[in-house]
């Protein structure tokens, strides 16, 4: 008989799951999404970077996924038509100081098999972005941008081609494992599978609660705010600008990236949000969920100042423009207009760390993705492999 697989989730990576335990294993897949479209939140909300794998400490699955995932997203990209353009990308030593950890990053980008890492003196810098500003920077000509909720509407058709279903508007409600296979309830419907896969993003505590694994991380919310270049000042930046990051967050700091029809972007900053869906500072609603995380307490007393210049950053558009300037002292306020952000879904521990690498856990015939965050789109298909090599073989 088939086996039956249900995936919670229906942002890229949860589509990329359930294409390849469709396509590489013949299971009868169902995606259970509780909005009524494919990449509502996550997918649907990003720079649309492709990243090259700069970043990740090499060996973790980040840098690995990473790497592969890039060259499955590109010839993906290439066989169904979807955008896929390499814009490269600088990022930027703005003082003597950031130097050596500009240096560093350049060894582990090497480390990590990026193509075409070169460093660059301020003088070379300005041949790639010539109203840039800096004392050096690491080139990285391959990375690219693309349409990730194309994307991911293209891997939703594929799931069906390939004889599985997204339902959309089937918000789960509860989980129960038995033992012959897993239960849930979802749009008031009872589906029975085999084996059940989370990738739900933001809802990942609530659906991984459900199913008796809360687990000892939590999701944290935090939003991403963005800017918009308007009108002439778009041709400021030719590709992608970033700063040199700080190797104490996730967060890779405001930077400037071009989008797919010319569009550029300021940001975005990481400011903690007062709700799992919290685009907006009016919603609070899961104020005391988010409190109620040990995790979070502790995070915020380990980080209070930073913490406090990402909400300066946020309200007060000067602070946004400065941190810009640094990079391409030419803008003006003028020249920034507010866009639609996002919320990353990030993991936090009980002791406040945030989780940095990806992390999936395996109980019995529930596989949870515990944290996917940037580069998870760019990592997607390559992720997607990973997990289908965790979920059990069914014997039915």
């Amino acid at each position: 008989m088939t086996e039956k697989i249900g995936v919670v989730g229906a942002g890229i990576v949860g589509l990329a799951v359930a294409r390849e335990l469709a396509g590489a294993r013949g299971a009868e897949v169902t995606v259970l999404e509780k909005e009524h479209q494919v990449g509502a939140h996550q997918t649907g909300h990003n720079s649309g970077v492709v990243h090259a794998g700069i970043y990740y400490p090499p060996g973790s699955l980040k840098a690995r996924l990473c790497r592969e995932g890039v060259a499955l997203l590109k010839d993906y990209c290439g066989r169904h038509a979807l955008p896929y353009e390499e814009v490269g990308k600088l990022v930027v030593a703005s003082t003597r100081a950031e130097r050596p950890r500009l240096l560093a990053l350049a060894e582990r980008a090497r480390a990590n098999g990026v193509p075409g890492i070169a460093e660059l003196d301020a003088l070379a810098l300005r041949e790639v972005e010539p109203h840039a500003v800096g004392v050096a920077a690491i080139h990285s000509p391959h990375t690219a941008i693309t349409d990730f909720a194309a994307v991911a509407r293209r891997l939703a058709l594929d799931v069906a081609e390939l004889g599985g279903s997204v339902r959309l508007a089937h918000p789960v409600r509860a989980i129960r494992e038995t033992a012959g296979g897993v239960e849930v309830l979802a749009a008031g419907r009872r589906l029975a599978f085999d084996r059940l896969v989370v990738c739900a993003g933001l809802g990942t505590d609530a659906v991984a609660a459900m199913a008796g694994h809360p687990g000892d991380v939590r999701i944290v919310p935090f939003r991403g705010e963005y800017h918009a270049l308007a009108g002439p000042a778009r041709d400021l930046v030719r590709g992608l600008i970033y700063p040199v990051p700080d190797p104490r967050y996730p967060f890779l700091g405001v930077h400037l990236t071009r989008h797919l029809g010319g569009e550029v972007l300021v940001g975005p900053n990481a400011v903690l949000a007062l709700a799992y869906e919290g685009y907006r500072w009016r919603d609070v609603r899961d104020v005391r969920r988010i409190a109620g995380w040990p995790g979070t307490i502790r995070l915020a007393r380990q980080h209070w100042r930073t913490g406090l210049r990402e909400v300066y950053g946020s309200l007060v558009k000067s602070a946004f423009l400065k941190a810009a300037q640094r990079y391409v002292p030419e803008l003006t306020a003028a020249d920034l207009r507010r866009a639609e952000g996002g919320v990353r879904a990030q993991a936090v521990a009980r002791d406040g760390r945030l989780v940095d690498d990806f992390a999936v856990d395996v109980h019995g015939r529930v596989v949870l993705v515990r944290n996917a965050p940037s580069p998870a789109a760019t990592s997607s298909l390559a992720i997607a492999r990973h997990i289908a090599a965790l979920v059990p073989a069914s014997v039915r």
